[in-house]
This record gives structure tokens, C-alpha cells and sequence, in this order.
């Protein structure tokens, strides 16, 4: 066997690479993480906001989903509308 340098070489030179990009994805990971509870702490701590009158178009659009289940349970019941 030989002792070629440049089979070592590579092969250390590839594991640091395959080093560097685990501990970049986990320090991705782990800021996206600290951003997430952040944000959850941002609106725990939120103060609570009134909520807006709806509109007419937002009470047009709840009504129609209400008739939409209304037929979808009646379909499930089995009753003939």
C-alpha cells in the first residue's frame, strides 16, 4: 500500500466540509427556532386589540359558508333538501 497525501488530504478536507454544512444547518434550525418563540412571547405579551366591526361583504361571505354546511350536514343526514 502506498501512502498517497492527497487520499488524506481529501478525505479530510470533505468531513470539514460535511462539518460545516451540519453545523450551518443547525444553526439555521437554531435561530429559526429562537425566532419562533420569540414571536410566540411577542404575542403572548401582546396587549389585546379590539376586535373590527366586520363588513358587510366579510358577513355575505360567513353567511354563505353557514348555508354550505348546513347543506353538507343535511347531505350527511341523508335528508333530501
Amino acid at each position: 500500500m502506498t501512502q498517497d497525501p492527497t487520499i488524506y488530504l481529501t478525505l479530510a478536507l470533505s468531513g470539514l466540509a460535511g462539518l460545516g454544512m451540519i453545523i450551518a444547518a443547525g444553526l439555521s434550525g437554531w435561530r429559526g427556532w429562537l425566532a419562533l418563540k420569540q414571536q410566540e412571547l411577542d404575542a403572548h405579551h401582546a396587549p389585546e386589540t379590539v376586535p373590527a366591526m366586520p363588513t358587510a361583504a366579510s358577513r355575505i361571505e360567513i353567511a354563505d359558508l353557514k348555508e354550505r354546511i348546513r347543506k353538507l350536514e343535511a347531505i350527511a343526514a341523508g335528508v333530501d333538501l
